[in-house]
């Protein structure tokens, strides 16, 4: 009896429990609670202030008593990020961000994105590699990964995990205090040689890539350009990268010769690049790019060994950008052919023209401009190719059009060996044209060199 009393009430609450609307009563709610520390807070910016760029001496924190708290930025998850983990001062509007170099794989298991964490400094490092400060433990003369043995003694995990909202910026912007940071670029597109149709590029599985795969950003209004950085040791190394406009989120950092800025993404999802390209208009005489019968003009710069040489061709050959280095007569494997290059020189920007003598369209038909072009010591898409029917001598004076030339990506070494047949219709031109090949680089950080040879006009 007295059990069956106990099933009643039971029932009876139940059926009471059930009866209860929803807005009667509040659902338990969860407060996110912070880990305590026991020493001082600090910040990002504080800790970078310690590192003397002056004598790039490495400093050691001891006795401090200070940690500084900061946010992931970074994710290994895809194999991008190896062995570190990126970190900025605050979840959205950072001001400062640092690497962290970590004995680990698999961090993103821990060290999600958007985690907050805490660093104890005491027994770290700072050192500037590669264009970056590094923090870590010091071995020797280097800042090396803090051990794995190590690394719960340095690094607490907040129960804490943000939203990282991305810095927009424009390519204009770039400059050193922005290192580490998560930003964006909008309005932004692959150069249109990565993405024809003839060949399309992947994040970084082409044979022109070592240990990294740099594919050159362009800015949609300005033209202005970045790299993005992608290792060869991702699992997305072999996906195509989009065609299209848009915006791209990651890291900003160097490459790993402190040459330029690249942007790394976490995973290919950071690329939203759905909109048209926003491509330059190029001069469109049709589709035919075969080669006529007839030859024009014909310069395979046999026989030039000198400037002067080149000169009594006809060929203007000028630096607009207040230095030195043009295009150069220069013997490659037993071939004759011009070379530039912004590498070794102290010229930022470095811009050379180089301009064919006239031809002469009247005598002919259907014509087209042919030419070959080799890619190496690759460090980014510099080198244009235009076509006028006015030409005064000064390039900067005169208006040109843009030619779709077959510019083509090359290693980051000297293995490159094969030129690059650019084949284009310019039968709607008449009279008298002159092509300019245009360089513009940057020492340090813009210095691909070209090879130019084989330059052709045929028709009918």
């Amino acid at each position: 009896m007295m059990m069956k009393m106990r099933i009643l009430s039971l029932l009876i609450l139940l059926v009471n429990f059930g009866c209860v609307k929803t807005d009667d009563f509040e659902l338990p709610t969860f407060e996110e609670t912070d880990v305590e520390i026991d020493g001082i807070i600090t910040n990002i910016a504080s800790v970078k202030g310690n590192f003397n760029f002056e004598t790039e001496a490495i400093y050691t924190f001891r006795e401090t008593d200070t940690w500084f708290e900061a946010y992931v930025i970074s994710s290994d998850a895809n194999g991008n990020f190896y062995k570190e983990i990126i970190v900025q001062d605050k979840p959205e509007d950072p001001t400062a961000g640092i690497q962290i170099l970590l004995d680990h794989n698999s961090l993103f298991e821990t060290y999600n994105l958007g985690r907050k964490i805490y660093v104890k400094l005491d027994g770290l490092s700072l050192g500037y590699n590669n264009g970056l400060l590094q923090l870590g433990i010091q071995n020797r003369g280097d800042v090396v990964a803090i051990p794995n043995s190590l690394i719960d003694d340095h690094i607490v995990r907040s129960a804490i995990t943000r939203d990282i909202t991305p810095l927009d910026i424009k390519i204009s912007d770039l400059n050193p205090d922005l290192k580490n940071l998560f930003v964006r670029l909008q309005d932004v597109q692959f150069d249109r040689n990565l993405v024809n149709e003839n060949e399309l590029f992947s994040f970084a599985s082409s044979p022109v890539d070592q240990y990294d795969g740099e594919r050159q950003l362009e800015d949609c209004e300005t033209g202005e350009t970045i790299l993005m950085s992608t290792s060869t040791f991702s699992n997305f190394k072999m996906l195509l990268i989009p065609q299209g406009s848009g915006s791209i989120e990651g890291v900003l950092t160097r490459d790993f010769y402190d040459e330029h800025f690249v942007i790394v993404v976490n995973s290919p999802d950071a690329l939203d690049m759905n909109d048209e390209r926003c491509d330059k208009e190029y001069l469109n005489c049709g589709t035919r790019s075969s080669e006529g019968p007839n030859v024009i003009f014909e310069e395979n710069f046999e026989g030039v060994t000198s400037n002067s040489t080149l000169n009594s061709r006809g060929w203007t050959n000028l630096n607009v950008s207040g230095g030195e280095k043009k295009f150069t007569p220069t013997l490659s494997s037993g071939n004759r052919i011009l070379r530039i290059s912004a590498y070794n020189t102290v010229e930022s920007p470095l811009e050379a023209w180089l301009v064919t003598p006239p031809i002469d369209l009247n005598v002919s038909e259907m014509e087209s401009l042919s030419f070959d072009i080799l890619s190496s010591y690759d460090k980014g898409l510099i080198l244009e190719v235009f076509i006028t029917t006015d030409f005064n001598g000064n390039p900067e004076e005169t208006e040109w059009i843009e030619l779709d030339a077959n510019i083509p990506l090359g290693p980051s070494s000297s293995n490159s060996t094969i030129f690059k047949r650019s084949n284009i219709d310019i039968s709607c031109l008449e009279g008298k044209v002159w092509v300019g090949f245009r360089y513009l680089g940057s020492a340090y950080d813009k210095t691909t060199t070209y090879d130019l040879d084989n330059i052709r006009v045929t028709g009918n």
